[in-house]
């Protein structure tokens, strides 16, 4: 079977309906060229005169020859980014969350991606233990950047153990290749008590901060872990006072450099600020939220979003009773938030879950499931007649309906079939419902993949 992008949707109004590219078509090749991922496509198609060779559903091959300006997008969406295999992880890692997932979810979950392509294209984070010379020649000629890495630590043996992979130890030499390649990257160390925290992250720090401007960033966030560790290395979550330690050790760095350079360069997740009941940074001291998908300054952007947004009403003439889901992570801060709002007959309950499923340790949103979101929604009626309920967008997969279980939001709506249902995409959309409920529909996200096995919280 020839490789290939399959188009999985067509953009009105756009040149590939004008080609009468239709989903299911693979694009094969272009200007002779081979297709191996969107990135291929992409360059291929920076051309005045295309000839594309295009594989029908049926089989059947065809050149379809045209012109376009260079910089005239195609309008055809892909099944996938990669067309072909995803590139999997090559290590073990004593903190993988692929490794702490329940054994009868679904497929994808089970993923453990380490791919430098979804890494340019999505943000994903990657290890680069898989990389070899021609991947590095291919970033390098097509300036993929920036890139987003897994570092956990700069000790070369220690790091070696951690991801339980001897190339592991290379790291240092591969950051230093693609500052010679003139390529950007950001990067994360995932901290586990123990191993590579107080001393190694010292060193680490201070490695990452010498390899600037090339390196953008540097992302911190704590192990997490759930109730299904058969097998797996034992580690220990951060407690209140280990928290406070990290976020001291921490400050020193932000501050020499914002001092030196006007910006902290190194980010601590708000897990860090919640489990040592310490105020979140404010959002300037973010340095526009350069690692926002990595769980750092969600929280605080939350917080911006719903400020930031005006208030629709003053009252509604029933009573309107909601329901708001969300983690135990963030429960306290929305409830704040909704304490803000005087709306005359608009009674809100924020429901922070308690996650039975992946166990009491995972307190973050985007890892309830449906099961126990249905469960405490049940417990709360008990209580008091409801009207709506608004879930988070977080805990579904972007851009469907799905829960991590595979309960979907029409089972929410089946088990509540007198309620109303939304979702809230962020802080804005929340406060939007909030005061405007029976006017507003929030949009969603558009879908991409986000998968990633060796940052953990994202699906």
């Amino acid at each position: 079977m020839a490789k290939g992008g399959i188009i999985s949707a067509v953009q009105e109004n756009s040149l590939a309906q004008e080609l009468e590219l239709v989903p299911g078509d693979k694009i094969v090749a272009v200007n002779g060229q081979e297709l191996t991922d969107i990135i291929d496509l992409s360059f291929a198609l920076a051309d005045e005169e295309i000839e594309m060779l295009v594989e029908h559903a049926d089989g059947e091959q065809e050149i379809i020859g045209f012109e376009k300006d260079v910089d005239e997008e195609l309008g055809a969406e892909f099944e996938s980014a990669v067309f072909g295999k995803i590139r999997q992880c090559a290590n073990n890692c004593y903190f993988c969350f692929v490794d702490q997932v329940a054994s009868d979810m679904r497929s994808s979950l089970y993923i453990k991606d380490d791919d430098y392509r979804l890494s340019f294209l999505y943000g994903n984070f990657i290890t680069m233990t898989n990389l070899n010379a021609q991947d590095l020649e291919r970033i390098k000629r097509l300036h993929l950047s920036p890139l987003y890495v897994s570092v956990h630590t700069t000790n070369p043996g220690l790091r070696a153990q951690m991801l339980r992979q001897q190339r592991a130890g290379l790291i240092m030499e591969q950051l230093h290749a693609l500052n010679e390649a003139q390529v950007q990257y950001h990067t994360q160390v995932v901290l586990c008590p123990g191993l590579n925290d107080g001393a190694e992250l010292e060193k680490t720090i201070a490695d990452i901060i010498n390899l600037r401007p090339h390196a953008l960033s540097l992302g911190i966030v704590p192990v997490g872990l759930t109730k299904f560790r058969e097998n797996c290395y034992p580690l220990q979550t951060f407690d209140k006072k280990g928290a406070e330690e990290v976020i001291a050790q921490v400050r020193k760095w932000q501050e020499k450099m914002r001092r030196e350079t006007g910006s902290a360069f190194v980010y601590l997740s708000d897990e860090f600020y919640i489990l040592a009941e310490e105020e979140l940074p404010s959002a300037q001291e973010y340095d526009g939220f350069p690692q926002l998908d990595n769980g750092i300054g969600l929280v605080r952007n939350f917080i911006e979003q719903w400020q930031q947004t005006e208030a629709k009403t003053h009252g509604y003439d029933e009573p309107l009773a909601l329901d708001i889901v969300c983690g135990k992570s963030v429960g306290q801060t929305i409830k704040k938030l909704v304490q803000e709002i005087e709306i005359k007959n608009l009674d809100v309950n924020v429901l922070s879950i308690e996650n039975d499923f992946f166990g009491h340790e995972v307190t973050v949103t985007g890892l309830l499931t449906g099961q126990d979101i249905i469960k405490n929604l049940q417990k709360s009626k008990q209580n008091r007649s409801r009207h709506g309920i608004i879930i988070p967008s977080s805990a579904l997969r972007q851009g469907e309906d799905i829960f991590l279980d595979d309960y979907s939001l029409d089972d929410i709506k089946k088990a509540f079939p007198d309620e109303t249902v939304k979702v809230a995409d962020d802080g804005s959309d929340l406060k939007k419902l909030l005061t405007d409920w029976y006017n507003i529909e929030c949009k969603r996200t558009k879908a991409i993949y986000t998968w990633q096995s060796n940052a953990g919280y994202t699906k």
